[in-house]
């Protein structure tokens, strides 16, 4: 049995366990990572953000491909299988893999490969593919194991045409039909990947519309696009059992409805990654849902134990995983750089895209805040004309007195980019976070940006 020594040892190799290995390594500290499988990148490499959002790029090409009349001199519309897709994101997974390794190795940070398990507060074990036990010893320890679907007991995960957003990844046929239990992003997501490929949809949501924190305009436009696409939605709708056959899959829903498909893919909520991680030798208890809480440095309920990513809850976003890993980092160094992460963008990769930032107008009329919208619609807009991407807009929401800029709010062609330049300017100090920045300056064009210089004359004409 091997035994090591680390100022460092962080369990989980996806953003949050990349982001606390690399920081600490670059403050001077000797660092381990422990990942379970047998590539660094986590779950959001192999199953999560990379892979769905690069089906959701291919899916996009084929439709751009079929509805642009420019290609079809060249032939009938085209079809794809899900497996065709699936070859193109299996390459973007192996050059990420490769990137993350990279990354490790430049910034001397040991990796280890198997399951790690908590012995004491300072040492993991880790049991290695082929049955070896090596012991690491850490000065300080970041669990950041990440996260999985949620599987309730009644349904029957075993059957090859029922699955969750992880073992969709394998499905080895293109369904005609599918049911998505649960509207939230990754059933959005997915609803968007499979209609895209010519799939019928059935959309159950367990509320009363689509992701009821984005703004409803936005809510309301994603489910109108989704119809659109043969996605057939169907709310206020719970699950009473799911019945597996031969050929495919019935949902019985409480409501009395009956639902048969192909293939059933289950998007209904996600649990932590805490299942042999001996927390109870060290002392601390999740939650029900397998989340680590943890305080405004990103400690545990032992002060030398730190958590990040999906393994704490709240935003379960890679984005915002990688920089509670590297904040977790700063609070290990000397707590100096470190900061809670509370300010996140959202990015829904669904077709159309989202993405926003700030406050929605509910939030700002419950709060009783005199705010007026800027808006601009991408129909009108050149570079969206050029691209064939008409279906949008962005949404700016300010105060109506300050003119300080309270949300930002876009639907369609970029938007995951685009909310970037408002949130820039959301984050600015006095008056230089105000509607006017955008009146003011000169965008690129014909670009999408210059949607903000639209919204902000359409919002204080509104003024007037």
């Amino acid at each position: 049995m091997a035994f090591y020594n680390y100022d460092v040892v962080v369990i989980g190799a996806g953003p949050a366990g990349e982001g606390a290995a690399i920081n600490a390594a670059k403050g001077g500290k000797k660092v381990a990572i422990i990942e379970s499988r047998s590539q660094v990148g986590g779950n959001c490499t192999h199953l999560g953000t990379i892979p769905s959002k690069a089906l959701r790029h291919s899916v996009r090409q084929i439709m751009q491909f079929n509805q642009n009349p420019l290609f079809h001199q060249i032939g009938d519309s085209r079809w794809f299988s899900f497996q065709d897709l699936l070859k193109s994101a299996e390459c973007v997974i192996s050059k990420q893999v490769a990137s993350r390794t990279s990354a490790y190795s430049r910034n001397r940070v040991d990796a280890f490969f198997g399951n790690a398990s908590f012995v004491d507060q300072h040492t993991v074990s880790v049991t290695c593919s082929n049955g070896a036990v090596e012991h690491l010893h850490g000065e300080s320890i970041v669990i950041a194991t990440g996260s999985r679907p949620y599987r309730p007991d009644d349904v029957d995960f075993s059957h090859p045409m029922v699955y969750d957003s992880d073992t969709v990844l394998q499905m080895a046929y293109t369904p005609k039909r599918i049911i998505i239990y649960g509207a939230g992003v990754i059933g959005c997501e997915y609803a968007s990947i499979f209609s895209g490929l010519g799939v019928r949809v059935d959309l159950i949501n367990n509320r009363e519309g689509l992701m009821d924190f984005l703004d409803e305009e936005v809510s309301q436009a994603l489910s109108y696009h989704l119809r659109n696409n043969n996605v057939l939605i169907r709310h206020n709708e719970i699950y009473e059992k799911i019945e597996t056959t031969e050929d495919g899959v019935v949902l019985h829903l409480k409501s009395g409805k009956k639902i048969k498909a192909d293939a059933l893919l289950w998007c209904n909520g996600r649990s932590g990654n805490i299942e042999g991680l001996g927390l109870e030798n060290v002392g601390i208890t999740p939650n029900k849902r397998g989340q680590v809480q943890v305080d405004a440095h990103y400690r545990t309920e032992v002060p030398h134990i730190y958590a990040a990513g999906d393994a704490i809850g709240w935003p379960s976003l890679a984005s915002a995983a990688y920089d509670q890993g590297r904040s977790a980092a700063y609070s290990i160094s000397d707590g100096g750089d470190c900061y809670f992460v509370n300010d996140v963008p959202t990015g829904i990769f669904t077709i159309p895209e989202i993405s926003s930032v700030g406050k929605n107008e509910r939030e700002l009329t419950e709060a009783k805040v005199p705010y007026e919208v800027g808006k601009a619609s991408f129909r009108t807009m050149a570079r969206a004309q050029i691209a064939m991407e008409p279906v949008g807009m962005l949404k700016i929401l300010f105060h109506r007195e300050t003119l300080e800029i309270l949300g930002v709010h876009c639907f369609g062609y970029q938007a995951s980019e685009i909310v970037h330049i408002g949130q820039a300017i959301m984050s600015q100090k006095g008056p230089g976070n105000t509607l006017e920045y955008f009146v003011n300056t000169t965008f690129n064009y014909p670009t999408m940006a210059e949607a903000y210089r639209r919204a902000a004359i359409n919002g204080l004409n509104r003024l007037q």
